[in-house]
């Protein structure tokens, strides 16, 4: 049972990985399709699709905020305030992301240090 579920776990992973590297790539509009790519029925809990879910909407955090400090910066908005907001709140987002990242590699390590 423990070993399943570590192989489920890697293969999540494995998977997340792959995504990650492809979002440094392709916009994030590729991962909005939650049943692409899922091995899981449709009403199955999918760790891997929350967790692109919540790369997406980092993603889009980041993408909104840049183009909001790009406005201010070439004057076409005068809201500095509204765009440092929305900065602070895309890097709270990604900190928090890499938070969870680090709470599941470390629990994917005490899964493998389990004795079968």
């Amino acid at each position: 049972m423990a070993s399943e579920l570590a192989g489920l776990i890697r293969a999540d992973l494995a998977q997340l990985t792959n995504d990650a590297n492809r979002l440094a790539i392709a916009p994030a509009a590729a991962f909005a399709d939650p049943g692409a790519g899922s091995h899981y029925a449709d009403n199955a809990f999918s760790f891997t699709q929350v967790m692109k879910q919540a790369i997406a909407g980092v993603d889009a955090q980041d993408q909104a905020a840049g183009a909001r400090v790009a406005a201010v910066e070439s004057g076409k908005s005068d809201d500095l305030v509204g765009a440092m907001l929305a900065s602070q709140q895309a890097s709270l987002s990604f900190s928090m992301l890499m938070q969870v990242r680090n709470k599941v590699m470390t629990a994917v390590d005490e899964l493998i240090k389990l004795p079968v």
